[in-house]
Formats: structure tokens, sequence, C-alpha cells
């Protein structure tokens, strides 16, 4: 394995690229970025004053092998210094809101919060966790997550907790999207042991075994709940492309995108707009669709799977005000689809992030996720929509829901187009199908990113490293 093409340079390809580097049986890898920086949907602004604000994802979680993977290389990379941890007994972790019928309700937690009827539910949530024991196993290889969770625990915990879960982490409607993609840990813990309960207690199958390393203990010592970096989660993605910098065995291209790759003797010729170049192997980190539209018309069954990859449009808008303007304190607050479609949720980032914010005086900042699933619906065109009428929609959102009358001092609009791939009923065969059609015809060709395996940050680093140890035939 001479030298390795990894196209695009989000995340997913900076943890390939970073794990290739770890092994001495490649000599080179070529990275290749179409637009002007590194790190994709890991950006963050950096204010002079010192406040800092995240336009895609923000707290990561620490938990289980995926999250011990990442604080392993966070400490690798020289990280370590840098982490502002959340831990679980931290407000932001214990209160957590749902916005239902224009008010916000604290979610349940702890013992007593299941045992008592807590509004906006009907029923004390210990009382549907009970029950579920007794619900036969469905007879499906998938079910959208609404199905799923409507006939284990009930329709109103689906129509109210999931919807809004799913709108918080996929920005998408649990009625399309997959359980056993989505979430896997309920889909299994169904399979492997007939019940959610009975699999959050006694494992839900095989886990991939990461050792922790020093970060990854202290995590787990001092309970840690998610944690970001001191500048900001794009710290990340910056200190990998450093690393690559000084490995002296890759090649870091900006502004370099991929017009169509071939099919070679050796492996592929990938076509850029100003050269071509060659390369043993490719790690596509490119979105499903710009793959798609790069391969040759000999890959047709797999460009027809790739294109059925949807993905959605968020907009993310961050605010800042003067002073201690939140009548609650905690993480934020959901929105399920019934209450309102275009909203889909607020961050209270001052409350587990206070080092994020400015220096001097007192600010609260807050971002607001518009869209997803429901963009088009809401605000039309994303090409079409503008930023004034984006920012007067999170502003009105921020003084309905927290009663905020006061208007912003300071805020930034970013249109994140197509930015969170959706996992449909059936994702995992057009996968199996993908990666057969790979196998069977030879190509040097792995797929990763947020398109396949898991859209989380933890997720698209783990799932670069299994690419790399498959190609390698190693662990790395």
């Amino acid at each position: 394995m001479r030298t390795v093409a990894v196209l695009g340079g989000g995340i997913g390809g900076l943890a390939a690229s970073y794990y290739l580097c770890k092994s001495p049986q490649v000599t080179k890898v070529i990275v290749l970025e179409s637009s002007s920086r590194f790190g994709g949907w890991l950006w963050s602004t950096r204010r002079s004053d010192g406040a800092v604000f995240e336009h895609g994802p923000r707290g990561i979680r620490p938990a289980g092998a995926v999250g011990r993977n990442t604080l392993n290389m966070v400490d690798d990379l020289g990280l370590g210094g840098e982490i502002l941890p959340v831990t679980h007994s931290h407000i932001a972790s214990k209160n957590r809101y749902l916005y239902v019928n224009q008010r916000l309700h604290r979610m349940p937690s702890g013992i007593s919060g299941l045992l008592r009827t807590v509004p906006p539910f009907s029923r004390p949530l210990l009382l549907s966790v009970a029950m579920e024991i007794l619900v036969k196993k469905g007879k499906e290889d998938d079910e959208s997550i609404h199905s799923f969770v409507t006939r284990r625990l009930g329709k109103e915990l689906a129509d109210i907790a999931v919807d809004s879960l799913c709108r918080g982490v996929f920005a998408g409607d649990c009625r399309k999207l997959s359980v056993r993609s989505c979430f896997p840990v309920l889909y299994n813990a169904e399979q492997h042991r007939g019940s959610l309960t009975l699999g959050m207690l006694l494992g839900s199958g095989p886990t991939p075994v990461v050792p922790p390393g020093p970060l990854a203990q202290r995590s787990f010592k001092e309970s840690w709940a998610q944690w970001s970096l001191n500048r900001g989660v794009e710290s990340l993605p910056e200190a990998i492309t450093e690393y690559l910098q000084h490995s002296g065995r890759v090649q870091l291209h900006r502004e370099a995108a991929v017009k169509e790759i071939s099919p070679s003797a050796s492996g592929w010729k990938i076509h850029l707009e100003d050269g071509v170049l060659s390369a043993d192997h490719i790690i596509s980190a490119l979105p499903a669709k710009a793959l798609s539209s790069a391969l040759p018309s000999s890959c047709e069954p797999l460009i027809q799977q790739l294109q059925h990859i949807s993905t959605v449009t968020v907009a993310v808008v961050n605010l800042e005000y003067e002073g201690s303007i939140l009548p609650v304190t905690g993480f934020g607050h959901l929105l399920p689809s019934s209450e309102d479609l275009g909203i889909l949720g607020v961050v209270y980032d001052s409350v587990p992030f206070p080092q994020h914010n400015r220096a001097n005086g007192q600010t609260t900042r807050l971002t607001v996720m518009m869209g997803g699933a429901w963009f088009q619906e809401v605000f039309g065109d994303p090409e079409a929509v503008t930023e004034e009428h984006l920012l007067a929609k999170a502003s009105e959102a921020v003084r309905c829901h927290l009663g905020v009358t006061k208007a912003p001092s300071w805020s930034r609009v970013a249109l994140q187009r197509d930015c969170i791939p959706q996992y449909y009923k059936g994702h995992f065969q057009k996968l199996k199908s993908m990666r057969s059609f790979i196998r069977k015809n030879n190509l040097s060709l792995s797929l990763v990113g947020s398109s396949y395996d898991g859209v989380s940050v933890n997720d698209v680093i783990f799932n670069g490293r299994t690419a790399v140890s498959e190609l390698l035939g190693t662990g790395v």
C-alpha cells in the first residue's frame, strides 16, 4: 500500500488520515478538500474578546468505546490541557427541557422523576418502562424510530420525547428514520434480549474494545457527560491537520475538488480541475451524493445507492445577549414537530461552557437550530432564504420560548446545507449492497464519513479508524 488518497478533509477524512499515519505500511497520504478549510462541520468562531461560538457540533460525549477512542486521540494530539469537561452532576446535564404547549417542561430525571407524573407526560415514565418488558419482539428487519418506540413504550413518548430527540440529534423526522441505523443500541437490545430494559441492564451484544488512555480514565473517574475545548471544537481538526503536516507523509490540498475518479491498472486516477493524481486506494469521506457524481459509469449500482442517501439543511443561529437573561438554567430545550415544525431547539451555550463567554461583562450565548427535515416546508428554498429572515425567526423563538424581550447584541447565521445525512428505514440494506458491490468488483475503495455508519463526531472518527484497520489488516 504505497499511496492512499483521502477524499474530503472534514473530521472523517482527517481521522482516517491520522490513523493511516500511524502505520508504517503507508508511504504517502494525499488529502483532497474542496473548500478553503479543513474540519468540515466542526467550525468555531473565535472573537478577539475571547467569546467562542459553534456553528456545528458542540459538546462531545465521552461515553462508550467510540467516546473513549476520541479522547485517546485528543490525548495523543496534546489537547488534554484544552479540555472543558461537563460532569453528570452539572446543572446542564441534569436540566434539559421540552417546549410543549407553549411552555417549558423540565425532562424527568432521577428516580423521583420517573415515579411521578411530570408534564407534558400523562403518566409516570416508570410505568412505560415497566410495561416494556412484556412487549413482544418485532418481526421486521428494520422499523421507523417512531413505530419502534410507540410499540415498545407507547405513543405519547414517541410523539413528544423521541420526536424531539430525533430533531435534536438528526434534525430529522422520527417517522422516517431507521431505528436499526440511528439507534443500533435500542434495536440490538430488542433483538438480543427481547426488551430495551433488559438490554440496558444486561448489555445487548458485542461492543468494540477500546482501552481507555489517561484522559478517558479521567472522564470516567470524574463522571463527564460531555466535553468541549478551550477554543472550540474546531481545535480538534486543527490539531489533526498540524499532526498530518508534521508527519512528513501527508500532502494536504485545499480547494481541490474531485471531478472524477476512474479505475487504473494500479488503483485509481483522480481527476482534479488542474491535473490528475494516482493512488493505490481511495478512502472517500465525501458526502454520499458528492461521491456518486465522481464515480465512473461502471459503478452504476453503487452510484444509485449513494444517491438515495438523503441529507437535511440546518440553519444554526448564534445569538449573544447582554446580561443573564435565561428564566431557567440547563443545557437547552427541544421542540416536538407538533409544536413548531421550523424550530428544532435552543441550546443555552453559556450554561455548559461559560468559558466560551467573552472575558469582560456578563453575557448569555444561545444557539437556535432551525429547519432540518422541515426546512423547505417552513423556510422555502435554502438558496433563496435570507439571513435576515432566519435571524428574525430565531430571535422570535427566543422571545416566545424564554420571554427574552431585548434584542441580541451580536448574532451570526450559518446555513449548513446538506449537513446531516438521514438514515431512513432500510439504510442498513443500502450499506450492505454498496459494500458488497465494492468487494465483488475488487474496488480499492473505503467509505467513511457521516453518510454511512453514524452521524456523531465520535462515530465518524471511529469509522475512519475501522476503515484503516480493515484496509491494512491491523489494529491501529
